[in-house]
């Protein structure tokens, strides 16, 4: 490699690792997938190495890379079915109907993400941004995204989320200014109908770090415990209960009575916090006694209304644990 080349690389290698961590949230914004972010910020790096050379600073590198990653997320999109929550497959599942045996693993299902290992700060992308990073992680908003066409998706996050001008995204999507403020009104009202009336950042923010250590330290001991009244009292009357890849769901105070969401006994499932798509997050372990250990079997994502439960979602995929920071098994003398 010659000195030019040299030079050429660790220039690009600096400004990958400014963008690094957030063109990973753009692509999974935009993908619902924390697998397939992976794989989309590997080919936009690999694109955007072979274009440097034309790179002639018209527009920042911020801006130029988010444009080799929208595209490459559009591409993506191209190639397979929107994803979703079970929420979004079916209807609800009734009370005293047991879930299937067989999860679903070809449906292309919502992944969580981990904000906390990946380092996803507080606050807006820029002062246009009408939302904030973590509010535009949160699981409601990924979700809502999916069901978005791909213009009406890309236009959103690039003028809402990074906070990109009109002029800007229409470069970046190869369109017209006029095309991307109709994609991005019709995407601002489909998005109006499917987000609660509260982000999770504002919720978290009202109840503060205490009630929120409390809030946090009252579910993990509930199931702990297995103390069924316990974890029913915080439960918002229609709070619902998904566990993908299983289709399945619950709405419902007494639908989640006989649910897998509620432990078998006490003892039985340890819980450690952590963060996830902004949220209030959950690794659980299962008790294995003939090793002695817990073993991971899901990691829970809770969306908070006031200090009561409104959702839980179980993702069962302990695969990703290590993505969480999360250990691969707890030993049973931990046990509180």
């Amino acid at each position: 490699m010659t000195g030019a080349a040299r030079a050429a690389a660790v220039d690009f290698d600096q400004l990958v690792e400014a963008h690094r961590k957030d063109l990973h949230a753009h692509c999974y914004r935009m993908l619902g997938s924390l697998h397939d972010a992976d794989d989309a910020l590997q080919d936009t790096l690999i694109r955007a190495w072979r274009a440097l050379p034309k790179f002639r600073g018209d527009s920042s590198p911020r801006t130029w890379l988010y444009r080799i990653a929208t595209n490459v997320c559009l591409d993506a999109i191209a190639r397979r079915p929107k994803r979703m929550l079970p929420i979004d497959y079916g209807p609800p599942t009734p009370a005293g109907l047991e879930p299937t045996e067989r999860p679903l693993t070809e449906v292309p299902w919502i992944q969580p993400y981990p904000d906390k290992a990946l380092g996803v700060a507080d606050g807006a992308s820029s002062p246009e941004a009408r939302y904030e990073r973590r509010e535009s992680l949160e699981l409601a908003f990924i979700a809502a995204l999916q069901h978005l066409p791909p213009g009406q998706r890309s236009a959103l996050v690039l003028r809402d989320v990074l906070g990109f001008s009109a002029k800007e995204a229409s470069e970046s999507l190869g369109t017209t200014v006029a095309s991307v403020n109709g994609a991005l009104r019709r995407a601002r009202t489909a998005l109006k109908k499917r987000l609660p009336d509260q982000s999770q950042q504002n919720t978290l923010r009202s109840l503060g770090d205490r009630r929120l250590r409390v809030t946090a330290g009252r579910f993990a001991d509930a199931f702990e415990r297995g103390e069924i009244d316990t974890i029913l009292a915080m439960l918002a009357e229609d709070a619902t209960f998904a566990m993908p890849p299983y289709p399945e769901w619950r709405r419902g105070r007494d639908a989640m009575t006989r649910s897998w969401l509620m432990p078998v006994g006490p003892r039985s499932l340890r819980y450690l916090p952590t963060q996830a798509n902004g949220q209030l997050a959950f690794g659980v372990y299962a008790i294995e006694p003939e090793i002695g250990s817990y073993l991971p079997i899901a990691l829970d994502v809770v969306t908070l209304r006031g200090d009561l439960i409104a959702d839980v979602t179980a993702f069962r995929t302990p695969m990703i644990f290590s993505r969480f920071e999360l250990p691969d098994r707890l030993t049973a003398s931990t046990t509180p």
